[in-house]
């Protein structure tokens, strides 16, 4: 129940799309800072499915992930990898216990 949880959920889920995406990145450096999770589609696939770039929090919130996304330029850098790219926070709150999601798609240089 912290972010390195967080991230063993998405290394396995990652299991499940590798015939679609090449190996996650993790701290990958972007725009200015470093996302925790990138997944990249495979060159084939880089039309039909979109980049995926997730920011764990711990304890915050999802909206906390997004905007952290949104404010350090994350999904510039990806641009070029595939067609669409869907940005994702996920929460886990310790106290709840609960885990929460935002997700939005960009596309070429706004959010949508």
């Amino acid at each position: 129940n912290d972010e390195n949880s967080l991230s063993s959920v998405l290394t396995v889920a990652y299991l499940c799309a590798m015939q679609y995406y090449f190996k996650p990145v993790r701290e990958m450096p972007l725009g200015r800072g470093f996302a925790d999770f990138v997944f990249i589609p495979k060159q084939y696939y880089a039309h039909s499915y979109p980049a995926l770039l997730v920011e764990l929090k711990w304890n915050k919130n999802a909206d906390t992930a997004m905007k952290q996304i949104k404010e350090k330029k994350y999904p510039v850098s990806l641009q070029n990898f595939a067609d669409e790219i869907l940005l994702v926070g996920i929460n886990y709150d310790k106290k709840t216990k609960e885990h929460t999601c935002s997700i939005e798609k960009f596309i070429g240089g706004s959010n949508q």
